[in-house]
């Protein structure tokens, strides 16, 4: 696209478009976090312990603070999170002996970064 513009009106010009340019790249962004997040709560959901379900079920993506620039995604366990590290790495029994680890979150959180890092550049290269 072609804009006419005076030298004394370039700077503002420039500006104008680089403002645009700047607000469609934080949507883009915000939406490849959103994504993302979602990816990494089913990711933690299909490899979850399954007990009861109760654990499974619980993971959510909560929204901690969002402004036209940016956003921070948490994904959670809402009422089981005390059990989360203890599935993650093991524990030791009561009566001696551990509990073998159950990886579910690390692996799901390294895969989120990779796919946050794909969704980005090919959003911003359109």
């Amino acid at each position: 696209m072609t804009k006419k513009a005076a030298i004394d009106d370039m700077e503002s010009a420039i500006m104008k478009e680089l403002e645009k340019y700047a607000d469609i790249a934080a949507d883009d962004l915000k939406d490849a976090v959103r994504e993302t997040a979602k990816s990494v709560k089913k990711d933690i959901q299909s490899n979850a312990p399954q007990g009861t379900g109760k654990y499974k079920k619980s993971w959510s993506v909560k929204n901690m603070r969002e402004d036209s620039r940016s956003i921070d995604l948490v994904v959670h366990s809402r009422n089981r999170y005390q059990i989360a590290h203890l599935l993650e790495h093991g524990h030791a029994k009561r009566g001696g002996g551990r509990v073998s680890a159950r990886p579910h979150i690390a692996s799901a959180e390294k895969k989120g970064t990779e796919y946050l890092v794909k969704t980005i550049e090919s959003k911003l290269k359109g």
